[in-house]
């Protein structure tokens, strides 16, 4: 049933699909995505598909496609694509890459963005490490069963019955098929995915951070030794890709390469990706590499790269040019079938029939915006600016209008903010382990209250942490305040074993780096096994009097999702200034508990509703009754 026209123009004057979601976000790459049209740009994603399609039947082994686009064109939007299309696949996964911390450690953070990847339910509703895990399993033992038995019903089994032993039968059988794999702690690892109760701090370690000592002993697995993260890191991250192309063809995206930040070498982060690209496509058995950047980072970063004909033939080796794939500016056709389609699902989910497909737009409208051959975002942005009710058609006679006020517009950072806070609220579990972007989070809150009064504290800086040799990168940053008589060191830690140790061991020297107070920011408790750790908390909160402010999952969304604009700001065409003043505005940060709680008098106590980080020892035994003889186990 169609709508009345008043129906319908109540629902366009109060939501503007369009409004702040101009900028594709990893939360839509990874779920649920904005509306897409195959067949714009089809070229460039067809290329992707062709390419996994060849190395199935064996007629390639890896392939290289790099796509360049102006800012806008649509490169997220169809990185998105791809990743949907190869979610319906069971032989084919997908890696993603596109937040470069540090260009100097790119290959330890290379690794955690595989194990992050990996992380993410790939096309059998399960983890993609658990995709590996059942197929390594099954060539092992000549079995056929899916993911999903082997989670619910064969582990549990297993694990009442024999405990740990389990994963060590297991492992021995994969080595005995996989004699390549000089470290056989990773197929362990992955092996150990598959258990519900000890999935979390398995991929904890694939991702090349410490587990607690009981953890370790537990899962039957080492801590690395730290002593060269990057060589430790690259050779992980060889035999992790080796080990998932046996079963599946790999699609390795880097995304967001456009960049500013140098590495200590004066290297960009196109050309540092480049060069790693280079290494792992020399290594790799078969895999795509997806690189998406601006025309001009390929002519003036890439082509200008030492050895830079070595790397161009293997980041466009799938073109036989050499050249990369360049997407396409909009025509009207695509702009009709854009808006169409993201109306379409507006109006699908709101349970509405609009009198035309296109409302409250019409075709001549958005046929005449093609004639300048915009860009996806310039046409999004275009329909959020436009989105209202058509004025009534001339010669209509309407009622007199009563008089009223209107309402002010709305900031123009809060549809922004609004849809970062929606990625944010689907994504917390894994953002709540990302230390350095809730530092980042944090540092934007801070520095935005420089001259502001909060608990008694005006701060009057935030400032680097020195000496930095001996900080070691440990100690985030520190707080000034009231005439520099207060200068609180702050530490956001969500590691355990030796980091916890080394960083409370940093927050109670007050006399090295200046400190008057040192506060810990943490959601987990720290085990009662880690003695040093605890004995330096002790010595924090009792003879220092210093602070753990629990890190609680409500308080620091809404900085997670100002930090995103933040760092999306050109994209969505928004300044710092506006930014700032929405901050402000809003009292994001200064009404924020977890910042009125760092910049507190501090309690001398450990937080509550800390979550547990303990690894249970004791597997339950309410599981299914079945034998699976047949495994040998």
């Amino acid at each position: 049933m169609i709508a009345t026209t008043s129906t319908i123009d109540e629902l366009v004057r109060n939501q503007n699909p369009f409004a702040g979601h101009i900028v594709v976000r990893p939360q839509q790459i990874w779920g649920k995505s904005y509306p897409d049209v195959s067949i714009i740009n089809s070229h460039a994603s067809n290329a992707v598909f062709d390419a996994v399609e060849q190395i199935r039947k064996g007629k390639r082994e890896t392939v290289g496609i790099t796509i360049t686009a102006e800012k806008g064109l649509g490169k997220s939007h169809l990185i998105s694509r791809v990743r949907h299309h190869l979610e319906t696949e069971d032989d084919a996964l997908f890696i993603y890459m596109g937040k470069y911390n540090s260009l100097n450690q790119i290959k330890y953070q290379f690794l955690q963005a595989v194990a992050s990847s990996l992380r993410a339910f790939g096309g059998q509703q399960v983890m993609q490490w658990q995709e590996i895990a059942a197929a390594l399993i099954n060539e092992a033992k000549n079995c056929n069963y899916t993911p999903q038995q082997y989670i619910s019903n064969i582990y549990p089994n297993w694990l009442s019955r024999y405990s740990t032993k389990t994963i060590d039968t297991l492992t021995e059988a994969v080595l005995k098929i996989k004699p390549d794999i000089n470290n056989p702690y990773i197929i362990r690892a992955i092996l150990w995915t598959l258990s519900t109760v000890h999935a979390h701090y398995a991929n904890y370690w694939l991702s090349g951070l410490d587990i607690t000592q009981t953890q370790a002993d537990t899962l039957g697995l080492p801590n690395p030794k730290n002593l060269d993260k990057e060589a430790e890191a690259l050779n992980n991250v060889r035999q992790i890709l080796d080990i998932i192309s046996h079963y599946r063809v790999p699609v390795i995206c880097f995304d967001e390469l456009d960049i500013a930040e140098i590495s200590d070498t004066g290297f960009t982060a196109a050309q540092v990706i480049a060069n790693l690209v280079k290494d792992l496509y020399n290594n790799l058995k078969r895999g795509v590499f997806l690189l998406a950047m601006y025309p001009e980072t390929w002519n003036e970063q890439i082509r200008t790269l030492p050895q830079a004909e070595a790397v161009v033939d293997r980041l466009a080796s799938e073109q036989g040019d050499r050249q990369p794939i360049a997407l396409k500016y909009l025509n009207s056709d695509d702009i009709v079938a854009l808006v169409s389609q993201w109306l379409q699902s507006f109006y699908q989910e709101q349970k509405q029939t609009p009198p035309r497909s296109l409302y409250p737009f019409n075709e001549t409208q958005l046929r005449e915006l093609g004639k300048s051959r915009p860009t996806v975002r310039s046409v999004l942005k275009w329909c959020a600016e436009n989105f209202v009710p058509p004025l009534p058609s001339v010669g209509k006679i309407l009622p007199p209008l009563p008089p009223c006020v209107l309402p002010p517009p709305p900031h123009p950072v809060k549809p922004c903010f609004d849809n970062e806070l929606a990625n944010v609220e689907a994504s917390i579990d894994a953002l709540m382990e990302e230390e350095a972007t809730i530092t980042d989070a944090l540092l934007l809150a801070f520095n935005n209250l420089i001259g502001k009064t909060v608990e008694g504290v005006t701060i009057e800086s935030i400032e680097k942490v020195e000496p930095s040799a001996a900080n070691n990168g440990f100690m985030d940053f520190k707080i000034i305040g009231n005439k520099k008589r207060v200068r609180i060191g702050v530490d956001v830690v969500q590691q355990d074993h030796n980091v916890i140790g080394a960083a409370l061991k940093r927050l109670i020297d007050y006399r090295t780096f200046n400190l008057t107070r040192g506060c810990l920011v943490r959601s987990k408790k720290i085990n009662s096994t880690a003695i040093q750790a605890r004995e330096n908390l002790r010595i924090l909160l009792r003879q220092k009097g210093g602070e753990w402010v629990g890190l609680q999952s409500q308080d620091i969304k809404p900085l997670l999702a100002i930090l995103f604009v933040y760092y999306n700001r050109e994209s969505y065409e928004l300044t710092e200034e506006k930014i700032c003043d929405f901050i402000e505005q809003k009292q994001i940060a200064i009404n924020n508990p977890l910042i009125r709680e760092i910049l507190s008098d501090p309690s001398g106590q450990e937080p509550t509703n800390l979550t547990d980080d303990g690894l249970p020892i004791n597997i339950p035994k309410s599981v299914a009754n079945a034998d699976y003889t047949e495994l040998n186990i």
